[in-house]
């Protein structure tokens, strides 16, 4: 097949996951077309399977805004066009189904049939969708798709509860490569960021305010009085200059490393003993998903879709969201027995096991071909 994938080209959950997919689906022997205004993060390596296209927004002074969504419909007409596409794959209902609609309709007054499969990731549903100024919009887009996917169970069921949708959602979750996940690492790298003593506690997000970042100082800070122990911060956003002071507040900023972006994750969780996601919600939790592939378990809050990824009391703990004080029983539990520690980081590995890419990714393919018989029969 070829199939052209749309999605935010950025560090966040939806681009990566989408660009992923299409590594993968070209391995397959698939043809991906990657249409958007900037090569994705993670597309650092093209082959002969993989294109991209970059979406160009010309600036007139007319526009306050410059249209985006104009000029996606119609580079999307037009690689259609060009490369045959046979099934268009969009990550976010807004912008990206809302444009790929419009770019349907003017295929088909050319005589051109080609699918719209839409995922649904979460913050285009939650957040922004939810908005009044864009809830009709989303709706439509929804309702439009010739195939819809959410992340997990918790995001299907909000969607419904927020829209009026007609259209069939489909749970298509989230995906890992388990592959890259393999330790490649000796235990002496391991004395760059503790000591021996010291247990690794990490967290990696874009720290916004959904993410309960200063929970997390707090969470670390109750158990290293318990034992040994340093927190590794790994993300940007508005929540790390707060952060930083509040661990220069309780005395624990050199126990404390804040990375920024980095692109040693797999390093740093490698050696790390535990995760903490406290998020006062997540549509899924790839985060705790790829802590669990490195063998970390989770402390985790109990919202949106994070149960169906982090299995209370095997892979790690679930919380109510803000309930620091069980946050940091559970955690001390985990850390201060080396053999139960050994136990829920086998757990976590185990558990993420299901989400293998090369598991997920079938049901991806068999939602194109449907699509694209029932866009040809109609």
């Amino acid at each position: 097949m070829k199939i052209g994938i749309v999605c935010y080209p950025t560090f966040g959950g939806s681009g990566v996951v989408a660009t992923e997919l299409g590594l993968e689906l070209s391995k397959r022997g698939h043809e991906i077309h990657f249409i958007t205004y900037s090569q994705p993060v993670r597309l650092e390596l093209l082959n002969k399977n993989v294109h991209f296209h970059e979406v160009n927004v010309p600036e007139y002074p007319l526009f306050h805004y410059q249209p985006y969504e104009l000029a996606l419909s119609s580079k999307l007409v037009d690689m259609v066009k060009l490369h045959k596409i046979d099934v268009l794959h969009v990550h976010y209902a807004i912008p990206h189904a809302y444009a790929a609609y419009m770019a349907k309709k003017m295929l088909h007054e050319e005589g051109i049939e080609v699918p719209i499969v839409t995922t649904l990731h979460g913050t285009d549903i939650t957040l922004v969708g939810s908005h009044p100024f864009y809830k009709s919009a989303v709706a439509f887009s929804i309702n439009k798709s010739d195939a819809v996917t959410s992340v997990s169970q918790s995001l299907k069921e909000d969607t419904l509860r927020l829209f009026d949708i007609t259209n069939k959602i489909q749970v298509v979750p989230n995906f890992i490569d388990l592959e890259k996940h393999i330790n490649h690492y000796t235990d002496c790298q391991r004395a760059m960021m503790a000591d021996d003593d010291e247990k690794i506690i990490t967290h990696i997000s874009n720290f916004r305010p959904v993410k309960r970042i200063q929970d997390i100082i707090h969470i670390f800070n109750k158990i290293q009085k318990e034992i040994p122990a340093k927190l590794m911060m790994v993300g940007e956003g508005p929540e790390k200059e707060p952060a930083e002071r509040l661990c220069e507040r309780l005395g624990i900023e050199d126990k404390v490393i804040f990375f920024g972006k980095s692109h040693e994750i797999d390093k740093i969780l490698c050696f790390s003993d535990l995760f903490l996601l406290p998020s006062e919600t997540e549509s899924f939790g790839l985060a705790a998903l790829e802590a669990m592939a490195s063998g970390v378990p989770i402390i985790s809050s109990n919202t949106g879709g994070i149960p169906e990824v982090n299995k209370q009391g095997v892979s790690g703990f679930l919380s109510n969201v803000g309930d620091i004080d069980d946050m940091v029983k559970n955690a001390l539990y985990i850390l201060k027995n080396d053999s139960i520690l050994a136990e829920f980081k086998a757990n976590a590995k185990k558990e993420a096991e299901q989400f293998d890419i090369h598991k997920i990714v079938p049901y991806y393919e068999a939602i194109y071909k449907e699509a694209m018989i029932n866009c040809i029969s109609i």
